[in-house]
């Protein structure tokens, strides 16, 4: 049984179209759900992870598919120079799945799910700073500030209150221990649809990856590599992601808005380097969201590219 159930994959391979022979980028390998979809269509696939617990599942993989497969760990932002590694310029696919992965969250010792004891971790990576780090060095208004933006938490000055006045006494090492303060400090919020501590834990996994700013970082590497008629399809999972998503392939398809009838007329922007796919936005059916709660909140976008130049300086 697979650690990780591949979210929306009948949406995505239907975004991609995928021909044999296309060179993909699975820019989330993970436990490499999408990539052997992608594989067994006879495409050419460079999955990308940073995550190193993800080996395990490319070695199967490449055993499988030994020509037309291989891992690169790197972060997906750094796709340009994933495939400069391997010789081609450009691709014919991208496919992102944003945020954490099941297996991430099921593993206690990542630290990345509050309904399991782990140390306060929660990277993606083995680099940098944990979850512990910020929680135990943060000032209040810049725990706050993380907690109500990262997180979309109305009581993120309450919890940290709660989170400073804890740590005086003994720094945070544990998930749980973490919950239950963060629980506490909301009052438990009884008969609410998700746990208390969801969305603290949501905003401090953003912050530790700096997930919105690879997701950035992603979407303009990928109008970078791919190819005219190559298609990019993301998957998201909460309004921060899908926001991101939704502005950057509505700018780059001339779609940002009209201007003003009352003001003289604007120079024209750059030539649209992307045009939507459908009505932009596609959500997982009724049926897998009932088998894989994850699905509940998927959203997907997609868009092929043209042959524009890439937007020099734009977000």
């Amino acid at each position: 049984m697979s650690p990780h159930l591949s979210v929306m994959l009948n949406e995505v391979l239907a975004a991609a179209d995928p021909r044999p022979n296309d060179l993909v980028i699975d820019g989330t390998f993970g436990a490499g759900g999408y990539s052997r979809a992608f594989l067994e269509r006879g495409c050419e696939v460079i999955g990308l992870d940073r995550d190193p617990t993800v080996q395990v599942h490319a070695d199967r993989l490449a055993a499988d598919y030994p020509q037309t497969f291989r891992l690169i760990r790197r972060q997906f932002s750094e796709m340009a120079e994933a495939l400069a590694e391997v010789g081609p310029a450009s691709c014919d696919v991208v496919v992102l799945d944003i945020g954490v992965s099941s297996m991430q969250l099921d593993q206690a010792e990542r630290g990345f799910s509050f309904q399991k004891d782990g140390p306060l971790d929660m990277r993606m990576s083995d680099e940098g700073p944990t979850a512990a780090d910020l929680v135990n060095t943060l000032e209040h208004g810049p725990l706050a500030h993380l907690i109500r933006e990262y997180g979309e938490e109305r009581d993120s000055g309450r919890i940290a209150t709660a989170i400073l006045r804890r740590r005086a006494e003994q720094p945070f090492t544990r998930t749980l221990d973490l919950a239950e303060v963060v629980e506490k400090a909301v009052g438990g919020r009884r008969g609410a649809p998700i746990h208390p501590a969801t969305r603290t834990f949501q905003a401090l996994r953003i912050a530790v990856n700096d997930e919105l700013g690879e997701l950035e970082g992603g979407l303009r590497a990928a109008e970078q590599v791919l190819k005219p008629g190559g298609r990019l399809v993301v998957v998201t999972f909460h309004s921060l992601e899908d926001r991101i998503v939704k502005r950057f392939l509505n700018a780059r398809a001339g779609k940002g808005g009209g201007g003003s009838r009352h003001l003289p007329p604007q120079a024209a922007g750059p030539r649209p380097s992307f045009t939507l796919i459908g009505r932009g936005l596609v959500e997982a059916s009724e049926a897998e969201a009932r088998e894989n709660a994850r699905a509940r909140s998927a959203k997907l976008r997609a868009a092929v590219r043209t042959d524009a130049p890439i937007w020099r300086g734009a977000a």
